[in-house]
């Protein structure tokens, strides 16, 4: 057969690409073999890979079991923590306690707490959030506005962590959980710096997280314990700070947190009474119609009888306290029978030894901050910021009391001189000055510092009367018992009771057999001034050595078993006794225009403190004629003698402004509606009271000689050489601005725009000392004994300050708060002023009085 040429060359090109396509084909072939092959090989070797575990994830790490279960690495010191599944949607309290800080940052000192807060955990997704849960609302759960509780009301995310592990078969999830400790995250440690603060003040750098550190961790089953340095770093300060700070640009503040289990018991809510004086924690009944929607939470211990039939029973569990080992050894005994005082309280409560007192082992395994045992603890600060401080750990929900602590400061128990501001070069303030924010706080208790003023008063009284060492030692003694049993009474729940110091007479309290053994006030918990006589000869106890009748009464409310709302209202209702007075921090008067009760007062004593402080001033006067002989030592400074003239002089300060309180004070009474023995609750100071303040006033403030010393104890009031203490400022005293900020004190108070507001105010309700009385007399008496003589230095700088005072009234930057009636009164004045301000006397009473001329004249043609 014959083959076309065409046909052939067809067949011939096939045959070639055939040929050529084969080994293709077989080396795609084996490619995709061998791409198949190396898959299966990846594939066996992730089959072959170890799975993730918890064990593998912290193979580096030391477990510690607890509440939470941490670990950490032992290389990196980076922190683990285990949440459980049952620990999820559950809710904890975090508390933090500072450990050590430093005072020039504020107030972040050793043992300060820093609150509780009630947080629960959540999960996410892939994420484990801590959020704070609200506290401060009650939704009856039988009412159906209940169901909208959660309504425009915020909880706070702390943090979000991503979930690193979960095993799904033991229900756990592991987090990383240094962020939630490194970083401020459920506390802002740092102060919030103030409007208007010094720009030269010290402040703390940004937290430095690579210098932050966790410095221990402590784990049980109750509670996980983690302490945190944080280290506050900048590159470069203008403040270094003061001999507490190494260095200003890294400074370290140690917090210990502490993670709680909220306790699982019995305990009863108790809410709160006006009338009675706890802390509380607030909270308000969003399905109540009253006008005070008021559901409090009374703060208290848990205590349960043994025996619940027995009228007086031990509890179930004590409240133990530890007394620090660092504690000095000749004060233990003394301090154990402090905190015992408690128990007479309790016993009438229903409670056998509710109170025990145990000393930390000098090789315990336990830190004080541990918040398992409550403590008495010491410290000796370069500055101290309290002399005692009784702060509580308190589950939010419920008001129950979980731990407590008492810091003390041995400096208060000291001639150390507390107060820096006492002897400033730069700038003379006023010993003692109270007018102070922080010091106001319901929260803040400064009854160390007025007390350590008072010690120190008191040593000098003694010491000028010659008393002796024993003498010496009960004073010490006795005021560490007092604030022993102050500090006691905060950690049971207790607020201050600042009206207390009513319950005696002058007469009594001047009476040793009398008042031997009491409590010489109605209260530990208030602020009295110690029991100093100006009549040597019958001095008896200084201070209080048994807690006091409404303390007794106080615990009662606490912590008595009440079987019926009747005997409930019944113990209430003995409120009006006159033992059972009660104001607190809210009501006192310790600083200008604050509050309107003057019973309700720091630093005063007896149910007539007009007489007592004039006793005190006069005391005080007497002592300071003799005070050169008693404290100049040969072959020593004069260190002694001036802290020993600058607490008499302070003295007189703090009496004084005692006195003015009573000027346009109205007096309240808590007392409700229909009770019996109650009165109105504003009933104003009488005339004669009004009257006997701005007397003593006029006579031991005002008058010309109203703070003589003799003038050569001036030339010794040296302050011991330091270095180069005196290289900022002049050494000698200052003498005359010492006197003038005694007496601008008392001003600030009484013709504060509150109290003037107040004295016109009460007129319609019973004042009779009126605006215009009150006005006149304090012109006259700063003005009249030398309006045609010659005016002494003290006078002239009293009258211009006084001057100065009455033109702000009316053009300064306040005067808006004043109201017309005062204005007016202001302008009386001055125009009195003008022309009592007759040029006489010597040169420089003359000019002083065309100074006044001057100054009044140009205020008058800025008014029209």
């Amino acid at each position: 057969m014959i083959v076309s040429k065409n046909v052939f060359r067809r067949s011939c090109a096939f045959i070639v690409l055939f040929l050529i396509l084969i080994p293709q084909n077989f080396e795609a072939q084996n490619t995709k073999k061998g791409k198949r092959k190396k898959k299966s090989e990846v594939v066996a070797q992730v089959k072959k890979a170890p799975k993730k575990t918890i064990a593998s994830l912290t193979k580096s790490s030391k477990k510690i079991d607890g509440l939470f279960t941490i670990y950490q690495d032992t290389l990196t010191g980076v922190m683990q923590m285990v949440i459980k599944e049952d620990q999820l949607n559950q809710e904890y309290i975090h508390f933090a306690q500072i450990a050590d800080g430093v005072l020039d940052a504020g107030r972040i000192n050793r043992g300060s707490y820093q609150g509780s807060k009630v947080f629960k955990i959540e999960k996410f997704f892939d994420k484990i959030d801590f959020i704070i849960q609200n506290t401060s609302f009650y939704f009856d759960p039988d009412n159906p506005l209940a169901r909208s509780k959660d309504a425009n009301i915020s909880n706070g995310v702390l943090m979000s962590l991503k979930i690193e592990l979960h095993d799904d078969k033991e229900g756990l999830y592991l987090i990383k959980a240094n962020d939630l400790f490194l970083k401020e995250t459920f506390n802002q440690i740092k102060p919030v710096r103030q409007p208007g603060s010094s720009p030269t003040a010290f402040k703390l750098g940004s937290l430095d997280k690579t210098k932050s550190k966790i410095r221990s961790i402590n784990n049980y089953p109750e509670n996980t314990n983690i302490q945190v340095e944080y280290v506050y770093s900048s590159p470069s300060v203008l403040n270094i700070g003061s001999n507490a700070v190494s260095d200003g640009r890294n400074v370290s503040i140690k917090v210990f947190h502490s993670l709680i289990k909220i306790p699982e018991n019995n305990y009863e809510i108790r809410l709160d009474d006006p009338r009675v004086g706890f802390f509380i924690t607030e909270v308000n009944d969003q399905t109540s119609t009253s006008s005070a929607p008021y559901r409090d939470l009374v703060n208290r211990w848990h205590l349960e009888k043994k025996n619940p039939n027995e009228a007086i029973s031990e509890p179930v569990e004590p409240i133990t306290w530890w007394i620090e080992n660092s504690t000095p050894l000749e004060w233990r005994e003394t301090i154990k029978e402090a905190v015992l005082q408690w128990n007479v309280a309790f016993e009438q409560a229903g409670f056998k030894n509710a109170m025990q007192v145990k000393i930390q082992p000098d090789d315990a395994n336990w830190d004080a901050g541990d918040i398992r045992y409550n403590v008495l603890r010491w410290t000796s600060s370069p500055t101290p910021p309290f002399g005692g401080y009784g702060p509580r750990l308190v589950n939010p929900k419920t008001g129950q009391i979980l731990g407590s602590d008492i810091m003390l400061e041995y400096a208060h128990f000291t001639n150390r001189v507390f107060y820096d501001k006492l002897y400033s070069l730069a700038t003379l303030e006023a010993p003692f000055d109270e007018n102070d924010t922080n010091l106001n706080s319901h929260e803040t208790c400064t009854f160390g510092k007025t007390m350590h003023q008072d010690i120190m008063f008191a040593h000098a009284v003694a010491s000028v009367s010659g008393a002796s060492d024993l003498e010496m030692e009960r004073i010490k003694k006795e005021s560490m018992t007092a604030l022993i049993m102050h500090e006691v009474g905060h950690t049971l729940g207790l607020n201050h009771n600042m009206k207390a110091s009513q319950l005696f007479s002058p007469e009594e309290l001047a009476n040793p057999e009398f008042i031997k053994g009491k409590c010489l006030t109605a209260s530990v918990m208030d602020y009295a001034t110690l029991n100093i006589t100006k009549d040597r000869s019958k001095q008896g106890q200084y201070d209080d050595i048994t807690v006091g009748p409404y303390d007794i009464w106080a615990i009662q409310f606490g912590y008595t078993p009440f079987k019926t709302g009747k005997e409930r209202y019944d113990l209430l209702n003995q409120s009006t006794k006159p033992e059972l007075i009660f104001g607190n921090d809210a009501d006192d008067m310790r600083s200008p225009g604050k509050a309107i009760d003057p019973r309700v007062m720091t630093g005063d004593q007896s149910n007539d403190a007009i007489q007592y402080s004039i006793d005190r001033i006069e005391l005080s006067n007497n002592l300071i004629n003799s005070v050169k002989d008693k404290f100049i030592k040969n072959d020593d400074t004069y260190q002694e003698l001036r802290r020993a003239y600058y607490v008499l002089s302070g003295q007189q300060a703090s009496a004084a402004n005692i006195i003015s309180r009573y000027i346009g004070g109205v007096y309240v009474n808590r007392a409700v509606a229909g009770q019996e023995g109650g009165k109105q609750p504003y009933t104003p100071v009488s005339y004669e009271d009004q009257k006997r303040a701005m007397n003593a006033l006029k006579r031991y403030v005002f008058a010309p000689n109203a703070f003589d010393a003799p003038n050569d104890l001036y030339n010794y009031l040296a302050m011991q050489r330091r270095g180069f203490n005196f290289f900022s400022g002049t050494e000698d005293p200052k003498i005359h601005a010492q006197v003038l900020i005694y007496q601008k004190n008392v001003l600030n108070h009484i013709l504060h725009y509150n109290t003037l507001q107040r004295i016109t105010d009460s007129e319609l309700y019973g004042n009779t000392y009126s605006l215009s009385t009150f006005m006149t007399d304090l012109n006259h008496a700063i003005f009249k004994a030398d309006i045609y003589s010659s005016v002494n230095s003290f006078r002239q700088n009293l009258q211009l300050e006084y001057t100065n005072m009455l033109i702000d009234m009316i053009t300064g930057k306040q005067s808006s708060r004043y109201t017309n009636n005062a204005k007016s009164m202001a302008l009386y004045n001055l125009k009195a002023v003008r022309t009592m301000a007759v040029p006489s006397g010597n040169i420089s009473s003359r000019a002083h009085k065309q100074h006044l001329r001057t100054l009044i004249d140009n205020a008058l043609k800025e008014i029209k």
